[in-house]
């Protein structure tokens, strides 16, 4: 999956590497004597021991040399915000991080102070399309450390003074957040791409937290935590059948107690293109979003689909980072890319540039729209995309929690986990021609639905070339 908006620290140094001359300022070039990059390695895919076990839950072990270490990542489909009802967004991520907060045997002190007695902690997170508990201990530990695992994935008990706390808390966030101007322009962007698809459900209201009870909590949890749509990843120094062992102790006799969740729809591929202006009092400047329906991370598009999106926008030196902010000195950044979830996703561009500029930024990014969907991109320009997205893909997976983490996600969203190992050769595979065939399928401009938060007195004139402009309050 393409998350563009979060660049790791390891990847912009291979961003770095892929394109130092283009980091060093326009027409710089390396060093002449400089060997060539080396062919990018795939990354090696583990030996993957499985199991089902008789309740459907599946348990995938991958043991690894190296540190005495244990890594767990239990996924969980259909549970994340998919399931979450239409007037309750977000609630999956108040129920994802009470998880940890108190189960029928500890409270949450006592599951923090036992998971540090293992030597490692304990966790859980949300996506659209389902929910990661995490653990991780020394490998002498394992046993121990699973079972605590499991206590929290089965039986959390989301005590009244823990839900109450959360809820204060996700209040003050959400405040904060509502005051950020990109926070209502995403939200307008996932409904303009989404409609009334689950997927466009991902962020809090204030009657959505404050709907939350203990008892709606415990229900929503029967209802989406079911043996059979999980996955254990185990990952680390640790022969296979103890770890079956392990997982047969701690989940061996877990069952279903809930309805199901409802399978997860496909989301739409085509949307007409919206123009929205959300009414920003005073401000200085306007949030820019642009956005269309793409594919699903399973589509033979989702790859050169990401390539497209990384060389219009995905590092530093790509090309609408370079025409705003380096040439025009519109913004501090600008960006573009794809999202694949498991049942769909979409292409996206964004900013934040002076008033003033408003227009002229936007007639920039379609420039770069319309060139890359009907010009080859460059052999070098193409190979330096490619180096920063495969590099940045194995050395992200250096680490075994790294590894188990990719593989449930993988799982999430419908891939097999002999993608690990194939992700790259595929990235390598692409070429101009499929790079320039995805952007001009996606990423045309009358394709593009265009989102600006801002001061309407101050940049709605510059809008209209765009089209009519409905203004939100």
């Amino acid at each position: 999956m393409t998350r563009f908006f979060k660049h790791s620290l390891l990847a912009l140094a291979v961003s770095a590497l892929a394109t130092g001359a283009a980091l060093a300022g326009p027409g710089a070039d390396l060093p002449k004597d400089l060997p060539p990059y080396a062919a990018d390695k795939p990354l090696p895919v583990p030996d993957i021991a499985r199991k089902t076990l008789a309740n459907g839950l599946e348990v995938w072990v991958v043991p690894r040399d190296g540190i005495p270490r244990v890594d767990y990542v239990l996924a969980v489909r259909n549970a994340g915000y998919v399931a979450d009802a239409a007037d309750a967004p977000g609630f999956a991520s108040l129920l994802a991080g009470l998880l940890a907060e108190g189960t029928a045997q500890r409270d949450s002190r006592q599951i923090a102070e036992f998971a540090q007695a293992q030597g490692g902690s304990v966790g859980a997170s949300v996506s659209s399309d389902g929910a990661l508990v995490y653990g991780n201990a020394l490998a002498a530990n394992a046993g121990p450390m699973l079972s605590l695992l499991a206590e929290v994935a089965r039986t959390p008990s989301f005590p009244e003074g823990e839900v109450k706390l959360a809820q204060a808390n996700a209040l003050q966030a959400l405040k904060a957040a509502e005051a950020q101007p990109g926070f209502r322009a995403n939200r307008a962007l996932l409904s303009a791409v989404y409609g009334d698809h689950p997927y466009a459900r991902t962020q809090q209201t204030e009657a959505s937290i404050m709907a939350v009870t203990p008892e709606v909590l415990r229900s929503e949890h029967a209802r989406r935590f079911h043996p059979d749509r999980a996955l254990l990843v185990v990952a680390g120094r640790i022969d296979a059948d103890e770890a079956f062992r392990f997982a047969e102790q701690a989940f061996g006799d877990w069952t279903a107690s809930g309805a199901e969740v409802p399978p997860t729809p496909a989301a739409r591929t085509e949307a007409a293109p919206q123009r929205l202006l959300l009414q920003r009092d005073g401000s200085v400047q306007s949030t820019l979003r642009l956005a269309s329906p793409a594919v699903a991370a399973t589509h033979p598009d989702a790859i050169p689909l990401q390539l497209a999106g990384t060389v219009l926008g995905g590092s530093f030196s790509s090309r609408v980072m370079q025409n705003l902010r380096e040439e025009k000195g519109y913004t501090y950044g600008a960006r573009a890319g794809a999202t694949s979830s498991a049942r769909g996703g979409y292409v996206s561009g964004a900013a934040d540039v002076r008033n003033e500029v408003t227009g002229a930024s936007l007639t920039e990014f379609f420039s770069e729209y319309r060139r890359i969907g009907t010009e080859p991109v460059p052999t070098a320009e193409l190979d330096d995309t490619k180096r920063y997205v495969a590099g940045g893909y194995l050395i992200s997976n250096q680490m075994q929690a790294a590894v188990a983490a990719t593989l449930a996600g993988n799982w999430l969203v419908g891939l097999p986990p002999e993608y690990l190992g194939e992700f790259v050769p595929k990235v390598r595979a692409v070429d101009a021609g499929q790079v320039q065939a995805m952007a001009a399928k996606y990423f045309a401009p009358e394709r593009q639905s265009i989102i600006v938060v801002g001061d309407g007195a101050a940049v709605s004139g510059q809008l209209a070339e765009w089209g009519e402009f409905t203004t939100i309050d």
